[in-house]
């Protein structure tokens, strides 16, 4: 016969496996009618339908028990010999042998001071802390230390910890505390709080809506054990294809994090965790779900001690992500998940390491979105498409969430506003467009919080502003020592706005970017658009709309290349320039009434 496989038990099973072997319960792990199962992995349950047996080991990998499978019978190999209170895991038999006459009361709650005071005069008592995973509104370890605490207050009281977990099934569960509880209890008396039967105290949240206060040392317990979100340990978790922006948001958020200072925080970036914790795992899907697991594991720990870990892989798994959030919340953190919903199109796009073109040419087997699966979170606490945004936007979306659900406010940074950013576009970058960036800082004035700049789709490097259209540069204006550039993908994606002067250079630039059509127009497009808005808008609320308000990039709203053409033409440029920009430029500096 085969060796019998081992299986480490999930917490609910190694809390139903105490029951078992402490004598609690009676009966085989698939007994008829029984609410405690074990669930085995199939190549697991495979081999232990072989063996006839499957052995169940702690986490350190010693064994604690034999089942017969499939028949359940348990054969105890030995208990569990960790974790913290473990003086307090007595078996029935123990309990019977060293409190006999004491009444029994089942705690699955912190206990207020109405409820010491009705145990005042109980007798001695015998405090039955039901832990287990789901069971009590605090963690185990809380729940110890609060009924221990009230046993401090009480005349005579021991304190048992049972490990009953819960299986989501309320009837149930009732019903197998009553079963537990008599067992522990045997021919003692059992005194119920908060309702009948065994369910224990009433919990936190019901004893806080009836007006019940908890002793100062029980509610410090409760404090420490049930901070508010915004001292909660947490994990920010993005997910997202490749090229998506997640590490890019993942960065920016980090960095906002730390000019605050309000919180620790800890980057679990991809490369980085594949260089330092996952050195040697391939790309296989089973290694890349490893090393996810592991970035997960590390942030819970983080998250236990009250810091924020950020993390940014593809994660394209459901099963994996549910993992990472289990090992979160076990941990006591908040696991808060961003799905950064770039299409596939548009990752494939900004690919500029060539990854999607190798993985479409067979070279990267098994590469997310091409030949293997990306599945979309259906439980993302925020969604973000970057396509056409910029970071500072995308951002924000975040941001509101995150304040949203309590977690973090960063409203409050004491960083520097960063300026809106508005480039000006032309053909040579000699006429039109260095007349609208120098008038434009004229009339928005030095405190407006915009920044101006410009630059050409063709002509060349390095020349002077066109000598007829300095002429018509209004008094006081200048253009120095102006010199022409060309427009490059690093000026576009670092500005938050793009007004070309006609439709022509507009249909330029979205041939060779088209992912940023949300931020380019052309001056007198913008112009009709911003016409069209309601007052009061801010900034960056003005710039996030015009990609939904504008019109047709109409070439007759274009301003005319004054270029050779004389002083006449050069002058009605002027005019039409300037014209526009009173009407663009006091929403985007807030302005507009």
């Amino acid at each position: 016969m085969p060796d019998a496989p081992q299986f480490n038990p999930t917490p609910r099973e190694l809390d139903d496996l105490e029951l078992i072997t402490h004598g609690a319960l009676d009966g085989p792990f698939n007994a008829p009618g029984s609410v405690v199962t074990l669930t085995l992995p199939d190549d697991v349950a495979a081999a232990a339908t072989e063996a006839g047996e499957v052995e169940l080991v702690d986490p350190e990998g010693l064994p604690l028990a034999r089942v017969s499978w499939p028949a359940g019978d348990v054969t105890p190999l030995g208990t569990p010999a960790y974790g913290p209170f473990r003086r307090l895991y007595l078996t029935p038999a123990q309990v019977q042998e060293q409190y006999a006459g004491r009444t029994f009361v089942p705690v699955t709650g912190p206990l207020t001071h109405g409820e010491l005071a009705e145990l005042a005069s109980a007798g001695p008592l015998v405090l039955l802390a039901l832990v287990g995973s789901g069971t009590p509104d605090l963690s185990a370890v809380a729940l110890l230390r609060a009924t221990l605490a009230a046993a401090a207050q009480l005349p005579d009281a021991a304190v048992v910890a049972v490990p009953l977990a819960a299986h989501g099934d309320p009837e149930a569960d009732h019903a197998l505390g009553v079963q537990v509880v008599g067992a522990y209890a045997g021919t003692g008396r059992v005194q119920a709080l908060g309702g009948p039967g065994a369910g224990g105290s009433s919990s936190t949240a019901e004893n806080e809506s009836d007006g019940e206060e908890f002793p100062d040392e029980i509610a410090a317990i409760i404090d420490a054990d049930r901070p508010a979100p915004d001292a909660q340990g947490l994990v920010l978790f993005f997910t997202g294809l490749s090229g998506s922006g997640k590490s890019t948001l993942a960065r920016a958020l980090m960095d906002r994090l730390l000019e605050t200072g309000q919180r620790t925080v800890t980057s679990l970036d991809g490369d980085v965790v594949r260089r330092n914790l996952s050195a040697g795992l391939t790309f296989s899907k089973q290694d890349r779900e490893t090393n996810i697991r592991r970035i997960g594991w590390v942030a819970a720990e983080i998250s236990r001690h009250g810091g924020v870990a950020v993390c940014s892989p593809i994660a394209p798994f459901d099963a994996t992500r549910q993992d990472v959030r289990q090992y979160v919340e076990d941990a006591g953190g908040a696991f808060f998940l961003i799905h950064v919903a770039t299409p596939l199109e548009e990752c494939e796009r900004r690919d500029r390491k060539g990854l999607y073109a190798k993985a479409r040419a067979g070279v990267i087997p098994e590469f997310t979105g091409i030949s293997s699966p990306y599945e979309v979170p259906a439980d993302a606490d925020v969604r973000v498409d970057t396509t056409g945004r910029t970071i500072e936007a995308a951002l924000d979306d975040v941001l509101a969430a995150l304040r949203e659900a309590g977690y973090l406010d960063l409203a409050t940074s004491t960083a520097e506003p960063t300026p809106l950013r508005v480039l000006f576009v032309c053909t040579a970058n000699i006429c039109r467009s260095p007349f609208m960036e120098l008038t434009a800082r004229r009339l928005a004035g030095a405190d407006s919080g915009l920044h101006f700049s410009s630059a050409g789709t063709h002509g060349w490097n390095d020349k002077p502003m066109d000598a007829a259209m300095v002429e018509v540069l209004a008094e006081g204006l200048e253009a120095g020592d102006f010199r022409s550039r060309t427009v490059t993908r690093e000026l576009l994606e670092e500005a938050d706005l793009v007004l070309t002067a006609e439709a022509a250079q507009r249909g330029y630039l979205l041939e060779d970017h088209p992912a940023l059509f949300r931020k380019i127009f052309t001056l007198g497009q913008a112009a009709e658009a911003v016409s069209r808005l309601e007052p009061g808008l801010t900034p960056t609320e003005v710039v996030e709309r015009l990609g939904s308000a504008r019109g047709n990039a109409d070439p007759a709203l274009d301003v005319p290349d004054p270029y050779r053409r004389g002083p006449e033409a050069a002058a009605a440029a002027a005019e039409q320039i300037g014209r526009l920009l009173q009407t663009v430029l006091p929403a985007l500096s807030g302005h507009r009434r």
